[in-house]
């Protein structure tokens, strides 16, 4: 199991498809299930949601820092 690999998969899939992101917003543990299928161990999930919720967060303030160099 490759959790990193998992991480990336998820935040691909969730970032490309709006109601996946919404369904993430409203139950990231469910819908990091329904994008990784069966392959997720029990024991994994935790790690694999807190990865892909830290992931958005990092993309959304590079996002924000980019647009405000923008304006400068």
């Amino acid at each position: 199991m490759d959790v990193t690999s998992m991480i990336k998969d998820a935040v691909e899939k969730i970032t490309k498809d709006g109601d996946l992101t919404k369904a993430f917003q409203a139950d990231p543990t469910a819908t990091v299930k329904k994008v990784a299928g069966d392959k997720i161990p029990a024991e994994a999930i935790d790690k694999i949601v807190s990865g892909v919720k830290t992931k958005l967060s990092v993309d959304k303030a590079t996002d924000a820092i980019s647009a405000v160099k923008k304006l400068f």
